[in-house]
């Protein structure tokens, strides 16, 4: 069993990076990759615990692009020590900060007395992502779940007019490669595109260093898994597999490894192929 979408308290998930590794253990994961969002400052950690409990360990990160409101980048093999990301991290600090006070102030606005204090209380003293957002209105009664937090007041027009500032397309792949990583396409359902405007997308996207798709996913039907992994073949690219895994407590319909209702386990993924294809283009 492999997982490589997942995500840690240094992110938005609910585990710590050691906490994480261990919930994969436990899974029967043999090969795992932490893919925080914008970040890889859990790779060491989650890198040192898999290497005791002697799991297979990809350093990840996924990276949020501009071109549409889900178009993530994520990229397998990056250099946990890397320079360029590690600035990307820090130069965007201060945008996350600015995003999660006007959101505060939208909720305010809108008759939802959300705080800074309540969010931290519902995620151990953190504080960034939508998930933590989310998971504090349900605590509130806002919401009956999380997904329901997302559909009601995180997906929204009003939501993506005050989101932070992105790197392109473009640049988020060139800082992938120039870590070391490999680029690929993050969940594509989410793109809500099939057919030309998708293929017009990707055609763009490995124009600029794509090599890969994310195409066995949780919330992928057998249908849209056989569609994704055509294209992929198409055009010749990367076939990977993750969960998304986010943590219980934030996206509790998604198990680490098997993903959502034994999707993963279901869509008969196979294991090897995937790594000995993406281990041959990190020149493992």
């Amino acid at each position: 069993m492999i997982d490589l979408h997942l995500h840690s308290t240094c992110s938005d998930g609910q585990d710590t990076p050691e906490e994480l590794v261990k919930i994969a253990a436990d899974a029967g994961v043999s090969f795992m990759a932490l893919t925080d969002h914008d970040t890889i400052k859990g790779l060491s950690r989650a890198k040192n615990e898999a290497e005791r409990l002697g799991i297979g360990f990809i350093s990840g990160i996924e990276i949020s692009v501009q071109g549409g409101n889900e178009l993530h980048i994520l990229g397998y093999g990056v250099d946990s020590e890397s320079e360029i990301l590690h600035q990307f991290y820090e130069n965007n600090i201060q945008h996350r900060i600015n995003r999660r006070d006007r959101l505060i102030e939208l909720f305010n606005k809108s008759g939802i007395p959300i705080t800074l204090e309540k969010i931290r209380q519902c995620n151990n003293g953190k504080s960034s992502g939508r998930s933590h957002f989310a998971k504090t209105l349900v605590e509130m009664g806002y919401a009956q779940s999380v997904q329901d937090a997302f559909s009601k007041y995180l997906t929204t027009p009003e939501f993506y007019c005050i989101e932070r500032p992105k790197p392109t397309a473009r640049e988020g792949i060139e800082m992938i490669k120039n870590a070391g990583g490999v680029p690929v396409l993050a969940h594509p359902y989410l793109l809500k595109l099939d057919g030309k405007p998708f293929r017009e997308l990707l055609e763009k996207l490995i124009s600029y260093g794509l090599r890969g798709i994310e195409c066995y996913y949780s919330k992928h039907t057998p249908e849209q898994i056989e569609y994704y992994c055509s294209i992929a073949d198409e055009y010749g690219l990367l076939r990977t597999c993750g969960s998304d895994y986010h943590g219980l407590g934030i996206k509790p319909d998604i198990i680490l490894g098997s993903g959502r209702n034994n999707s993963l386990i279901e869509a008969n993924v196979p294991e090897k192929e995937i790594l000995t294809a993406l281990f041959n283009e990190m020149n493992i």
